[in-house]
């Protein structure tokens, strides 16, 4: 018994070595390749075969599907996907992390890893002291690959004693004599071993372990890889749990993508296994139901056959599935209040992939303000009392909100900073804290200006014609320069030029010295003291609001210079 016990301790501790690992290489890869891949998903489209593909080649870059996905779901809740484009990229995932399977089973297999895991930790592990990113992640890279198959040599040494142990024999013989029961049931193993490691490459490795040493037949093996397929889907489900509803359905339709899979390979399951079967016996001249070494070949085709048939068949059914995902999730009110979302329950980081998540966040942020900003500009100009209380309550609960976001916004970039980043993410992400803070100062500005024309109605003071000329010019003013910054902000900040911001700020600002002269020199004009001082003030602000608004192109821009 003791010994049964010792022998799963090290089962796990190997899995544990793979798994390390896996984190170390998939950092490193998201670190070298962390703005190519936002390139990739910043260029996504609502188009099947770009969506699919869009995923597949992003799962293949990180080498985490579970990442990849937890990361869709994610830009779906911030509404940066939307469920179609999500669907596809889902699809795509699904068939970039095959890739692996095959590698893990070619080196596995036919190479004995731990000849060369020594060599290549010692060649690259003065690299990880390099001042040179590059030189760094390459070498945490190696050092991650490393691992990864030092793990599953420990697996190929330790799990041949279990296959003398007499218990572990008898019971692996109970379970195969249940006939269809026998499938099922490893189905259900299989969903259960990579919803606990929250990895299907790990869940796969340790189905590749079991039955390249004989453990487990083929029939057995191939129904824990048809359940991991599902189990797997257990990551972005839960880090949906806190997401919004089309975040919710775009995590279920994931797990109904592949539960549809299971079905129709379970339903043709005997047909489906000689035909792999004819595919490995054509390639090595044996049969994985015979010969076990070939086990671990077939399960490869099987893990690539699932997922790129289920595709090919499901991608002409995303509505469907989309509609369906919706009969799994829970209704709630509309809610049209900001949300942002944390993901930190999957072993894998997204740091790197996070600085896009992060920027769309700022970008639905500066889209808030700005229709804060219509708010006040419909304000001057209303002449109901009824819709002007009701826009200037509107002007003060998005104040409220915008605190709020900008305190959600600062968690969250904090977050992602806790992460290991390139030094051009890192310098990015200092960027968009800054941009943060001065959006907030925005909604600040343009709440205080939403006060002083309540303080006007409130008094019943009048302005004159040409002071309600001034005032509708400055606003139009600000209004070109909230576009130019919105715009800014949508565009990859490596784009962005000052020269627009520039020539608005400097016409704002002439503007207000104009304004200034003429309030203090024309006293005459035949407005009233009180009116004077709530036109002074609004000019005023106005130009404070021109300032923040000019300085978040500018911290872009200074950025950019400063990494040039």
């Amino acid at each position: 018994m003791f010994s049964i016990i010792v022998s799963i301790l090290s089962v796990i501790g190997s899995l544990g070595v793979f798994l390390f690992g896996m984190k170390l290489m998939s950092d490193a890869l998201q670190k070298m390749a962390g703005s190519r891949v936002r390139a990739i998903l910043a260029a996504i489209t609502s188009n099947r075969l770009k969506s699919v593909t869009t995923g597949l080649v992003v799962t293949a870059v990180i080498q985490s599907s579970s990442a990849t996905s937890v990361m869709i779901v994610s830009f779906v809740n911030a509404g940066l996907l939307s469920l179609t484009e999500a669907v596809g990229m889902i699809m795509g995932a699904n068939i970039g992390t095959t890739l692996k399977a095959w590698l893990f089973v070619a080196v596995g297999v036919n190479v004995k890893v731990s000849q060369f895991v020594l060599p290549i930790v010692a060649l690259c592990f003065p690299l990880l002291f390099s001042r040179r990113s590059l030189l760094k992640y390459a070498g945490e890279f190696a050092m991650g690959f490393a691992l990864i198959f030092f793990g599953l040599d420990l697996l190929y040494n330790i799990l041949p004693d279990l296959t003398s142990n007499q218990t572990v024999v008898n019971v692996l013989e109970r379970i195969n004599n249940l006939g269809v029961l026998s499938i099922i049931l490893f189905v259900f193993i299989g969903m259960f071993i990579a919803a606990l490691f929250q990895s299907s490459s790990a869940a796969f490795v340790f189905t590749l372990s079991f039955s390249a040493v004989g453990i487990i037949d083929f029939p057995l093996a191939a129904a824990l890889v048809i359940g991991e397929n599902i189990g797997t889907t257990i990551t972005a489900n839960i880090a949906a749990f806190i997401a919004n509803e089309d975040g919710r359905k775009a995590a279920r339709a994931h797990f109904l993508f592949n539960l549809a899979g299971a079905f129709w390979v379970l339903a043709i399951f005997p047909f489906f296994l000689k035909g792999v079967d004819v595919i490995v016996n054509s390639i090595f001249n044996g049969s994985a139901f015979t010969d076990h070494h070939l086990i671990p070949w077939a399960l490869a085709i099987i893990h690539t056959l699932f997922n790129i048939t289920n595709t090919l068949i499901l991608v002409w059914f995303i509505p469907v599935l989309i509609h369906l995902s919706g009969l799994l999730v829970k209704h709630g009110k509309k809610d049209d209040k900001f949300r942002m979302t944390f993901f930190s329950k999957t072993i894998f980081s997204t740091s790197e992939i996070s600085i896009l998540q992060g920027r769309k966040e700022i970008n639905l942020y500066s889209k808030r303000i700005k229709s804060m900003f219509k708010l006040v500009k419909n304000m001057f100009k209303q002449v109901n009392d009824q819709e002007f209380s009701n826009e200037f309550n509107q002007v003060k609960s998005l104040e409220a909100e915008c605190d709020q976001i900008e305190v959600e916004l600062s968690s969250f970039l904090t977050k992602i900073g806790q992460g290991e980043l390139s030094s051009e993410s890192n310098q990015r992400l200092k960027v968009m804290m800054k941009i943060v803070t001065s959006l907030e100062s925005i909604a600040d500005n343009c709440y205080n200006i939403a006060k002083a024309l309540k303080k006007k109605r409130q008094a019943k003071i009048w302005f004159t014609q040409d002071i309600r000329d001034n005032i509708n010019q400055m606003l139009e003013l600000l209004d070109e320069a909230f576009e130019v910054m919105h715009n800014n902000l949508s565009k990859d900040y490596s784009e962005v030029t000052i020269d627009k911001a520039e020539a608005n700020e400097e016409r704002i600002d002439d503007l207000r010295n104009i304004l200034k002269e003429e309030y203090s020199s024309n006293q005459e004009k035949g407005y009233k003291y009180e009116a004077g001082i709530i036109y002074n003030d609004i000019y005023t602000r106005c130009e404070r609001l021109g300032d923040h608004i000019y300085n978040i192109t500018k911290i872009i821009v200074q950025s950019n210079s400063a990494s040039q």
